[in-house]
């Protein structure tokens, strides 16, 4: 089935998707787990056209995939010395780090801190590199509701947007990302989700403290 929303398929030129990512459109995406909103994260209107089209509150930061750590720089933030070789053996994968930043990023919804992962999936990396820079994957649902897997179940959340589904089928669902922060030479466990903690502990030099603020 499919709808009155364009749709995007593997093997097709991402010349169209870029194109709309760079007048201010939105793409619903595909992660390992379910699917995404993604625009220019740097794109005011556009992070608040996500903000309007999930019915979510605009002071909460938007959460960024990246093609590796050139993409995060871009945005004004750098990973650790420390940190490089963790997240180069942890990605691609479902781990988050918030890391700071520097400038004005309109998906940080003013937090000092924005969440980057290289994603497992690789439709979306390969879109990823073909765009040239981050785009937010915040779940594409209305908030409160479950993720969407089925690319049939995005036409009204699209509908009337200037947008595209990236349509890879049917996704399997499971855990969202877990949600790492650095803070002073360490890394504390903000959630709990799809990477085990204890792979970090495996293949880190660095510490891994429980944080307080943990959501499992």
């Amino acid at each position: 089935m499919t709808g009155t929303v364009a749709r995007w398929r593997p093997g097709e030129p991402l010349v169209p998707l870029r194109e709309l990512v760079g007048r201010g459109g939105m793409l619903a995406i595909p992660t390992e787990s379910s699917y995404g909103l993604a625009v220019d994260p740097r794109n005011a209107r556009a992070v608040a056209g996500v903000f309007a089209a999930k019915g979510r509150s605009a002071d909460q930061p938007l959460p960024i995939v990246v093609a590796g750590f050139d993409q995060i720089e871009a945005l004004g933030a750098r990973v650790p010395p420390e940190l490089e070789a963790t997240l180069t053996t942890a990605w691609p994968g479902p781990l988050t780090v918030l890391l700071p930043y520097k400038g004005v990023v309109p998906a940080a919804a003013g937090s000092a801190r924005l969440g980057f992962r290289v994603p497992g999936h690789p439709v979306l990396l390969e879109l990823l590199r073909a765009v040239g820079h981050g785009l937010t994957a915040t779940s594409a649902n209305l908030s409160g509701e479950p993720p969407v897997l089925d690319p049939d179940g995005l036409e009204s959340l699209l509908s009337g947007a200037d947008s595209v589904i990236v349509d890879a089928g049917v996704l399997p669902g499971g855990p969202p990302s877990t949600i790492v922060g650095w803070c002073e030479g360490a890394l504390e466990v903000v959630r709990s989700g799809a990477f085990a903690v204890e792979q970090l502990t495996s293949f880190s030099a660095s510490s891994v403290e429980i944080s307080v603020e943990d959501a499992s």
